[in-house]
């Protein structure tokens, strides 16, 4: 999983811009949003596919307290399932890209971590500050 400013994924690929930073700087204006993207893979093991996963990403304070958003705590979560291709060569693992966008984002200066969950389970975590700009 990489923290991104913006992503899209087209035909299997992963296309990143502004990619793997961990600092931000509030923007000049105060409550001014901050847009942010997750790029992730996932590494499907053979025996998992054709299946339901529910994989959901929740933004925590450094503490690990849920990041509270407009209307609740700013999370994303929905379900993938991945097929296997004709022929593919048994106990292959399948690949899963996808990208999360999260625009008009309002931080204040801190510590933060976005959590990535499949199946209850955490799998990546992308730690980041953002920092004042006096």
């Amino acid at each position: 999983m990489l923290l991104c400013d913006a992503a899209e994924s087209i035909g299997g690929k992963l296309y990143i811009l502004g990619g793997g930073w961990s600092q931000i700087y509030t923007p000049d204006t105060p409550d001014a949003p901050i847009n942010m993207a997750l790029a992730v893979k996932l590494s499907i093991p053979w025996d998992l596919t054709n299946e339901p996963l529910t994989v959901r990403a929740r933004l925590l304070t450094e503490d690990g307290e849920a990041v509270e958003g407009g209307t609740g705590p700013l999370f994303a979560e929905g379900d993938i399932e991945v097929g296997r291709p004709p022929g593919l060569k048994r106990g292959t693992p399948i690949d899963a890209p996808f990208v999360l966008n999260f625009a008009g984002v309002t931080l204040p200066p801190g510590g933060y971590v976005w959590q990535l969950e499949v199946e209850g389970e955490t799998k990546a975590r992308a730690p980041f500050r953002v920092l004042s700009q006096g």
